[in-house]
């Protein structure tokens, strides 16, 4: 490995998210988050009047928060190939890491930016596209475990909070086709077509009732009735499953893992990461676990981190599985 390779794996190793023993690491994402806020701050203060005074100011931070997230993105495009080892060449590394989900953040947040100036005639349309910085927050949100933990709550529930969003949409749109039914011929300028009924369905299943459509029939108070009844239930369905899943994995991440616990007997396997071990160095994604282990959390620097799928396994890493 040569300087140039070197240099490069270190400044991966320093930007990367989760590399805990490493000072550097740490302090960097410390910094970058730090960037983040400051960014928004600007981002939000600039929407109040009295920020004119402090113009140059908040011109001249933005300007600095750009310079370091384009600086961080270049780098992370350059290291690429440390993030995805199993490419053929860095060429495809790079361009797996621009069409990433967070590298779609990191671009889309500087392109407002720098957009205007490649195209001075089409300044106004690109500044909609200011938007996206608050895209930023997702940023901040990769840089804890914590936050990470609902993100894989959500995966993991993903099958049935599809199912029960289904479930709210078909309800919804028979609601809909119910109340225009019921109320077209009563209140022709309210309920005109089926999308006035279900924008009163999702009012009522939702429970915000903006008041600025209801029904005046007997029969479609009726039905507002029993909508209102059923969307109390529906609608916490989804919110039954978040709440069940992040409290399962919570209690399972958290879960006291002394040495007299992580015993085959217990149902837990420790494995030291050595420097020889064929895990070094790999993300929890390129490992093939057999089925009957679960990865359950890495110990690292006395600090447990979730086993998600980008976090690289370092020398001295124990790993605890779950014997299912």
């Amino acid at each position: 490995m040569d300087n140039r390779d070197k240099l490069r794996k270190r400044i991966f190793e320093i930007i990367q998210i989760g590399n805990h023993p490493d000072t550097l690491s740490v302090a960097f994402d410390y910094f970058i988050t730090v960037v983040i806020v400051i960014n928004l701050f600007v981002t939000l203060y600039f929407t109040f009047e009295g920020s004119r005074r402090f113009g140059p100011m908040l011109d001249a931070l933005e300007l600095i928060t750009i310079l370091i997230f384009t600086i961080e993105y270049i780098l992370r495009l350059w290291t690429a190939d440390q993030l995805y080892p199993d490419e053929e060449s860095p060429l495809k590394a790079r361009l797996r890491f621009v069409f990433s989900f967070y590298g779609l953040i990191d671009l889309m947040t500087i392109l407002p930016f720098y957009l205007p100036f490649v195209f001075p005639n089409g300044a106004v349309a690109f500044r909609m596209l200011r938007v996206f910085r608050i895209l930023r927050l997702f940023r901040i949100n990769s840089q804890y475990d914590a936050f990470n933990l609902i993100s894989e709550v959500l995966r993991e529930k993903r099958n049935e909070l599809i199912s029960s969003v289904c479930l709210i949409m078909i309800l919804m749109v028979a609601s809909a086709l119910c109340m225009y039914s019921f109320e077209h011929e009563a209140q022709p300028e309210i309920f005109k077509n089926v999308f006035s009924g279900i924008w009163w369905a999702m009012s009522t299943l939702l429970t915000v009732g903006y008041g600025d459509i209801y029904p005046v029939t007997f029969g479609g108070r009726v039905m507002a009735i029993m909508i209102a009844f059923l969307g109390v239930g529906l609608v916490a369905i989804p919110t039954g499953i978040i709440s069940a899943g992040f409290v399962g994995r919570l209690d399972k991440f958290r879960k006291d893992l002394s040495d007299s616990e992580i015993i085959p007997e217990t149902g837990y396997v420790s494995i030291r990461l050595s420097p020889e071990h064929p895990w070094l160095g790999k993300r929890m994604s390129e490992i093939g676990f057999p089925p009957e282990l679960d990865p359950l959390v890495i110990i690292r620097d006395g600090a447990k981190l979730l086993p998600l799928p980008d976090i690289c396994l370092l020398e001295k890493d124990v790993l605890i599985l779950d014997i299912r």
